[in-house]
């Protein structure tokens, strides 16, 4: 129930919301007029007929009052620069409700505005303060246990929730993902970090809530139900009926969502804990007995504006903000406080004042404790490496017997068998890992039975069963969604996006979600994985643009991603046992282009020559991180630095060199793209004549600028040189499509200029 609106006050000419939204409740409760009640037993209602006791509701109301008070210090010490985050949780404090009713082992991905829900959560576990760690992290202080100082992010930890930036709808994909994990491990066997009959809460606004990234994660959550499988999330979306500026039409909530098939719909008032917290219950446990996506729908409001630089007065009337304040949940928790009898009105403004100056006396604090001043430290969690360990881990080969009843005995082992090509040794690479990691999981589209589109997987499913290699819903959104999920519960995902041009529909869950998480935490949580992408051009009579795709240049820039592409088939296996051993040891994630045009290529310099097809080699070698190939490697004549099928063109066209001007050519396989190996490069280039680059992508941010910069700031720059690179266009179909993509003659002809 909401408070009545009072007349207009004087102050509202002056408008500082912070202020009006704080003298707002202080006139509230003196102005309070009601004949309290005989104050209840502990364990009775705090009103009559509410599922609320007295005990929920006083530890409640605390976890509110100390959410507002810190907004309130943070728009107050904002204009100090001693806080620097200002979007708040004021409206929203009846989340502390969801916090109550469910576990500090269930995880929780949360919207922004959850510091009611942060302030309840921390009641989980002694020992905690909510006000002091909240105020570190608003102060960006390197002691903040969250982040480190590296943004205000909600997190815990202890508590189980994993840290959340301000993207918009980004974390839905991975709640349902970790949802779907927390059912997996079940049937993989695998041991879980937290309880089996855990769910996972998932919060985001109305305005969010109409987000592509959601819609697909809803979606997915129902698809998945509709096929009777568990996927035990709570979207709990708080409706506070407004995006920033921007109004949510009145009850499109409801009508979106009330009547969505497979996606259970529950409604509660978020504005009052006495009568919202039946409801909040209700659903909990609907979702938690049955498994299923869960829907509850929070009604919440917006008290103060979107942040501290949002002033509202330009673009609402002062009618229309005087009305949004009359919904304000405190004013409603502060009536049920008094009218409980709990608090007479003198004890609940000490209360109130109390938790402010606990909250400004921790920001004061949190403002002397240390802050990040060195890039090493800012940077210290987003990649980390240990390489030795990880050449131990890659090198490890403590599954004998898995792989003789894998591979069906000793003489079928893929090491005794004749050299073969690219797409054979990865398919024989993928099942010794599935061998080594039983945790490993590998899915996307068309995967399992069919073996993907190129037959890469074919033969996991069957190996490895459903549980472990599986299809998926038509989206890559989901399939990296899933991937951070099963991460996040322990498993080595292996996700396999079909094509890279398919990559950029989701990019962002690599991007913004699974590589960030790590340097957002602290490196407290870390999103292990292997993707897999069917990549780059060259592939004849199938494909235009969409099937060969040669830029990687969204991938070049995603801070802590490593990004590797084979261009044959013994690279491929060691390269692989290289990055699971980063994703098992360091957490990382990792890209692996697979160039779809060298996956069947066995020829080098003519038909039948065999030259592309290697020996598998045996699971006990690995390739360090950063290691290239170098052909012809006492070679300086001509240097010629290039990756994936420039390898194969670029050999090719040294004969034709040699023949040609008599030079010697070297050819270097950078083999890891990101992050380059500058020192390689260089050490390369020192002793060259010249210098060819072949990029296979787009002139326009390629790799081939990379490589070139490593030159140029070794000292390199007026070394004679040449770049061969694809044209900045899309690649069309058919023979058209060696029109914009760097050939052997391009090559020859970049020598002979370079003559």
């Amino acid at each position: 129930m909401a408070a009545t609106p009072r007349p207009i006050p004087a102050r509202h000419k002056g408008f500082n919301r912070a202020e009006i939204v704080d003298q707002n409740f202080s006139e509230f409760v003196r102005e309070w007029r009601g004949e309290p009640r005989r104050a209840p037993a502990a364990d009775a209602p705090v009103l009559p007929g509410s599922a609320c006791t007295v005990r929920d509701f006083l530890e409640l109301l605390e976890s509110q009052l100390i959410s507002r008070h810190l907004d309130l210090m943070a728009r107050v010490l904002r204009v100090q620069n001693k806080v620097f985050y200002t979007i708040g949780s004021s409206g929203h404090e009846g989340n502390a409700m969801v916090a109550r009713l469910t576990r500090h082992t269930d995880p929780a991905f949360l919207h922004y505005r959850s510091g009611g829900f942060m302030a309840e959560r921390f009641r989980k576990l002694p020992g905690m303060d909510p006000v002091m760690d909240s105020a570190l992290s608003f102060a960006a202080s390197k002691e903040d246990p969250a982040s480190g100082g590296r943004h205000k992010v909600w997190g815990s930890k202890p508590l189980w929730v994993l840290p959340q930036t301000s993207t918009i709808a980004s974390h839905l994909p991975k709640a349902f993902g970790t949802a779907v994990a927390i059912e997996q491990a079940r049937r993989i066997g695998h041991a879980l970090p937290v309880p089996q009959d855990s769910i996972v809460i998932c919060s985001f606004g109305d305005a969010s809530s109409n987000h592509a990234t959601a819609q697909t994660a809803f979606n997915a959550a129902a698809w998945t139900a509709y096929q009777k499988l568990p996927a035990p999330v709570l979207f709990v979306c708080e409706d506070n009926g407004i995006g920033i500026s921007v109004k949510t039409p009145t009850d499109w909530i409801a009508a979106n969502f009330r009547g969505r098939r497979d996606l259970d719909y529950f409604f509660a008032d978020g504005l009052d804990l006495a009568a919202g917290y039946a409801d909040v219950a209700r659903a909990i446990e609907h979702c938690r007995t049955t498994r299923r996506p869960t829907f509850l729908h929070l009604r919440t409001t917006r008290v103060m504006g979107h942040a501290g630089t949002d002033f509202e007065i330009e673009w609402r009337s002062i009618e229309e903000l005087v009305a949004v304040e009359a919904t304000d949940p405190l004013l409603r928790s502060a009536a049920i406080a008094l009218e409980s009898g709990l608090f007479t009105r003198e004890s609940l403004l000490e209360h109130y004042e109390a938790i402010r100056k606990r909250c400004f006396a921790a920001a004061e604090e949190a403002d002397r404790r240390p802050k990040l001043d060195r890039l090493e430290d800012v940077m210290a969690p987003l990649a980390p490496y240990t390489p030795d360990a990880v050449a131990a881990e890659a090198a490890r080969a403590d599954y004998a017997d898995r792989r003789l009843a894998v591979f069906g005995g000793a003489d079928k082992l893929p090491e005794k068998l004749p050299p073969r090509h690219l797409a054979l040794q990865i398919n024989a690479a993928l099942h010794d890992l599935f061998c080594k990691y039983p945790e490993a999981l590998l899915f996307g589209e068309d995967v399992a039975q069919k073996g993907g589109v190129y037959t890469v997987t074919k033969g996991l499913h069957k190996a490895f069963k459903g549980t472990r290699v599986f299809n998926t819903l038509l989206d890559e959104t989901i399939i990296l969604g899933l991937a951070q999920g099963y991460a996040n519960m322990g498993m080595l995902p292996m996700p396999e996006i079909q094509y890279l041009a398919y990559f950029h529909n989701a990019c962002d869950q690599i991007r913004g979600e699974a590589c960030s998480l790590q340097f957002f935490s602290n490196d407290q949580y870390r999103n292990p994985m292997v993707m897999r992408i069917a990549s780059l051009g060259y592939q004849r009579g199938f494909g235009g643009h969409f099937h060969n795709d040669n830029s990687i240049a969204a991938l070049r820039d995603i801070p802590g991603l490593v990004v590797g592409c084979p261009s044959r088939g013994d690279d491929a296996a060691t390269m692989l046992r290289t990055m699971m051993a980063l994703a098992k040891v360091d957490g990382r994630v990792c890209a692996f282009l697979e160039p779809i045009a060298l996956y069947m290529t066995k020829d080098l310099h003519e038909a039948g020559d065999g030259a592309w097809q290697f020996a598998y080699p045996p699971p006990e070698q690995a390739m360090p991180l950063g290691e290239g190939r170098v052909y012809e490697p006492k070679a300086k004549d001509l240097v010629v630095f290039t990756f994936g099928n420039g390898v194969p063109m670029s050999l090719r066209a040294a004969r034709t060199i040699e023949r040609k001007l008599g030079w010697k050519v070297r050819v270097v396989d950078l083999r890891w793209l990101v992050p380059l190996n500058e020192a390689f490069i260089a050490e390369q280039a020192k002793t060259a004549r010249r210098i060819l680059v072949v990029d296979e992508g787009r002139r326009s941010a390629g790799v081939g600028e990379g490589i070139i910069t490593a030159i140029v700031e070794a000292g390199l720059g007026k070394m004679p040189l040449q770049r061969v690179v694809g044209a900045d266009t899309y690649t069309p179909l058919a023979g058209a499509a060696f029109l914009v993509l760097p050939g052997e003659a391009d090559i020859v002809a970049a020598a002979e200029a370079l003559a």
